[in-house]
C-alpha cells in the first residue's frame, strides 16, 4: 500500500495524487515561501494553462456591474446556455458564481473551465464575479461585492434570460463562504431571494480547529499554513472571525434557502462544509450533500480527468436545474428575504 508522508496508507482516490501534486506544482507556496499576494498572483498567472479547448456554451458575455455604493464597478462574465438546451427559450435558473482562492487569488479566467462545466451541467445562466482580492480589499468587502452582484442579477433577471424563481448562489472554498454569506445578507437586508446555494468545498469557520484541519494540514494541496496566510490577508489584525458574515458556521441559519453541500474527505476544509450542512439541517433548511472521500481540496477544477469531479458537476448541475419554477416539488421552493 502506499505511504504518504502525511498520512500513511494513501487515502486519496486511485489517480487522484497524480493530479493533485500537478495542481501543486504550479500553484504558489503561499504562507510559507511566498508571503506576497502579488508575487502570489504572478506566479499562478504565469503557470495557468491558456483558456483554449474549455468547454463550448451557448455564449459568454464579459461586462461589469455596479458594485456596492461607493466601491468600484464589478466585471463579471456571463455563461448563457445552449439554446437547444433551454426548453424553446424557457426561462432557466440564475447562478451567481464567486471563485475560490482564498479571497487573495483567482478570478474569471482561473474559473472559467468550472463556470463552462457549471452552465453545460445545468442548463442555467452562470454569472461569474470577478470580486474585489485581498489584502488590497479586506473583509467586508468581497463580501458587500458579492451581495452587489446578486442584487444586480435579481434586478436584471429577466433580461439574463433566467427564470425570476429561480436565483442561486454558488461557490469554491472561500467562494463557497461568500455564497453562504450572500444567503445570510439577503435575509438579513430583506432581500433579494435567493432560491438556492451550492457550496463547494466552503469555508465556513476560518477560526476553526477542526480534526479535518489537522489530519490534512500538509500533503493534499490546501495546506494549514495556506490557509492561515489566507485568513491573516483577507481579515488583517483585529477581525472579528466570530462574526457571521465571516464564519457563517456561527450563524443562526434560520429561513436561509436550501443548500447543496460538495465535500471532500482529503481537505482541511471537510469537517467546517459538512458541520454547516448539518447546522443548516438543524436550522430546518433542506440540505443535500456530495461527500467524496477518497478527494481533495479543489478537486472540481481537474474536470474530466477525475470520474469524482465528472460526478460531482453533474450533482450540481441536476440540483441547480430542478431550482426552475416548472422543476420545484411542493414545499421545497425555499427562498431568503423579501
Amino acid at each position: 500500500m502506499t505511504e504518504t508522508a502525511s498520512s500513511g496508507p494513501e487515502r486519496l482516490a486511485p489517480g487522484a495524487r497524480a493530479l493533485m501534486e500537478a495542481m501543486t506544482a504550479v500553484f504558489p507556496d503561499v504562507g510559507s515561501t511566498v508571503t506576497d499576494a502579488a508575487e502570489a498572483r504572478r506566479i499562478l498567472a504565469g503557470t495557468m494553462p491558456p483558456p483554449t479547448g474549455n468547454p463550448a456554451v451557448g455564449q459568454v458575455e464579459d461586462r461589469t456591474v455596479p458594485g456596492p455604493e461607493g466601491a468600484p464597478e464589478l466585471p463579471v462574465r456571463i455563461y448563457r446556455p445552449h439554446s437547444e438546451g433551454r426548453g424553446g427559450g424557457a426561462a432557466v435558473p440564475t447562478v451567481v458564481f464567486f471563485h475560490g482562492g482564498g479571497w487573495v487569488l483567482g478570478g474569471l479566467d482561473s474559473h472559467d473551465t468550472t463556470a463552462r462545466s457549471m452552465c453545460l451541467a445545468s442548463g442555467a445562466v452562470v454569472v461569474s464575479v470577478d470580486y474585489r482580492l485581498a489584502p488590497e480589499a479586506r473583509f467586508p468587502e468581497p463580501a458587500e461585492d458579492a451581495y452587489a452582484a446578486v442584487c444586480w442579477a435579481s434586478e436584471h433577471i429577466g433580461q439574463l434570460g433566467g427564470d425570476p424563481r429561480a436565483l442561486l448562489v454558488a461557490g469554491d472554498s472561500a467562494g463557497g463562504n461568500l455564497a453562504a454569506v450572500c444567503t445570510l445578507m439577503s435575509r438579513d437586508r430583506s432581500g433579494p431571494r435567493i432560491d438556492h446555494q451550492s457550496l463547494i468545498y466552503p469555508s465556513t469557520d476560518p477560526g476553526a480547529r477542526t480534526p479535518s484541519r489537522k489530519a490534512n494540514a500538509r500533503g493534499y494541496f490546501l495546506t494549514e499554513d495556506a490557509m492561515r496566510w489566507f485568513g491573516a490577508q483577507y481579515f488583517g489584525p483585529g477581525a472579528d472571525l466570530g462574526h457571521p458574515y465571516a464564519a457563517p458556521l456561527r450563524a443562526d441559519l434560520r429561513g436561509l434557502p436550501p443548500a447543496h453541500v460538495v465535500t471532500a474527505g482529503c481537505d482541511p476544509l471537510c469537517d467546517e462544509g459538512r458541520l454547516y450542512a448539518a447546522k443548516l439541517a438543524e436550522a430546518g433548511v433542506p440540505v443535500t450533500e456530495a461527500h467524496f472521500p477518497g478527494m481533495f481540496h479543489g478537486f472540481l477544477g481537474v474536470g474530466h480527468l477525475l470520474p469524482d469531479a465528472l460526478e460531482a458537476m453533474a450533482g450540481l448541475g441536476k440540483v441547480i436545474a430542478a431550482t426552475a419554477s416548472d422543476r420545484k416539488i411542493d414545499g421545497q421552493e425555499g427562498g431568503s428575504g423579501g
